[in-house]
């Protein structure tokens, strides 16, 4: 198990832990019922916060930003001597998650995406995963929550007896409701993107070489290119940029980013 703490990769806190010492975290939150936010950030999920003060406070407050990226991953090596064999890959942390929750009878609830992509979801998870106690599971309503929407949402995932919440929808949106959500539910809530589409059967996934090559972003890159190509063409470059300052000392990158003065909930 390897947990070396919070590093600092251009202004936001990565935690330089692997599966393990995530899943451990993840499952003292849920048997003791203590909130916690969790998210997995690749390159996109860390320059969010690099170019937004507010979401830079959301995620410098989050109890776990596990390095899902190969790049993320490279940096906390390079820079900390992390010693991190593999990183932790969002979809992965949430098929070690409910593995161990089927073994160990904590319930789950998913959040996010369509009713059809919840059904291939559950559908998927149930036949991994015999025995494993799905609460619950809510689709996205694509628009911004007003306070009574967040309070029903709240109290219909309390009243499911989950222990785990899977959130997923998308970067940034999933990680602010983590963060405004984090005090209402006493259940660890872990913000895993593209993990539900990929295990509802609905998108495809690089193959392994690529992902171990840190080339995972030109498959979805060439898998989605009218939705991506922005955030790739822009904003790898501008974080290896930004990486390399660092790295030579050029810039110490504050993380105390600015509170946010006002919920920006999305369902």
């Amino acid at each position: 198990m390897v947990n070396a703490g919070k590093r600092n990769i251009v202004g936001i806190m990565v935690d330089a832990v692997d599966y393990e010492a995530a899943n451990a975290f993840i499952f003292r939150a849920a048997r003791k019922r203590r909130g916690a936010t969790i998210s997995a950030l690749a390159v996109h999920g860390v320059m969010t916060g690099v170019l937004d003060a507010e979401h830079k406070f959301r995620l410098n407050h989050f109890d776990l930003l596990v390095p899902d990226g190969q790049p993320v991953r490279w940096v906390l090596n390079a820079l900390y001597g992390a010693d991190l064999a593999d990183r932790v890959r969002g979809l992965n942390l949430t098929l070690k998650v409910c593995a161990r929750a089927a073994t160990e009878g904590e319930p789950i609830y998913f959040y996010g995406g369509t009713s059809e992509m919840l059904a291939a979801l559950i559908s998927s998870i149930e036949e991994r995963f015999p025995g494993i106690r799905i609460a619950g599971a809510e689709p996205s309503t694509f628009c911004k929550m007003r306070p009574q929407d967040k309070s029903e949402l709240a109290s219909r995932i309390v009243k499911s007896g989950a222990s785990i919440l899977f959130c997923g929808l998308g970067c940034p949106r999933q990680e602010i409701f983590a963060f405004e959500f984090r005090d209402v539910l006493s259940m660890p809530i872990i913000a895993v993107g593209a993990a539900f589409p990929m295990l509802a059967g609905l998108s495809p996934e690089a193959p392994q070489w690529m992902q171990d090559s840190g080339l995972e972003w030109l498959f979805r890159l060439l898998s989605e290119p009218r939705r991506l190509w922005r955030r790739y063409v822009y904003l790898n470059p501008a974080y290896l940029f930004l990486v390399a300052l660092q790295a030579i000392g050029f810039f110490s990158f504050p993380t105390e980013g600015e509170l946010p003065v006002q919920e920006q909930l999305f369902g």
